[in-house]
């Protein structure tokens, strides 16, 4: 039973660090809008009832304008997911990856609520993470914990 377990999380951490290193890939074959183009496509979003859509589109737009965060973001997707897909060096590369599957996650609950899908997904690679770095408690328990004598 326990080497099942073990290939079971071997799959997970396989998975998650694949999506992550693909995710990071995809991130440098858009290209970055200007800034006017950004303003005309929101333009086309202004009714009430678009108001996800535009918050969506001013919000990823705003990272690529930065002119760097945008591509800062991919590299860590790409480095933390090749962390966690190595053997050695899974449970670092789960501990970076945490918070950037926790923003992924949020961004899908308040700006995509509607896609329900996606919203599954992204809770499941958010859930993931979490199993993975919980897997190593005994670990990282005497980081959290400390003893009174």
């Amino acid at each position: 039973m326990s080497k099942i377990i073990s290939i079971i999380f071997i799959v997970l951490r396989l998975a998650l660090g694949g999506m992550m290193v693909y995710g990071g890939v995809q991130k440098f074959k858009s290209f970055d809008p200007s800034p006017v183009e950004v303003v005309e496509k929101a333009q086309k979003f202004q009714e009430p009832e678009q108001r996800n859509t535009l918050q969506k589109i001013l919000y990823i737009s705003g990272m690529k304008q930065t002119g760097y965060f945008w591509q800062v973001l991919g590299i860590c997707e790409i480095i933390f997911g090749i962390l966690l897909i190595v053997q050695g060096t899974g449970f670092i590369g789960a501990l970076f990856l945490l918070p950037i599957t926790l923003h992924i996650f949020l961004f899908h609950l308040f700006l995509e609520l509607d896609e329900i899908g996606e919203l599954f997904l992204t809770g499941g690679y958010f859930l993931v993470n979490v199993v993975l770095i919980l897997r190593e408690y005994k670990r990282w328990k005497n980081l959290v914990w400390i003893k009174f004598i």
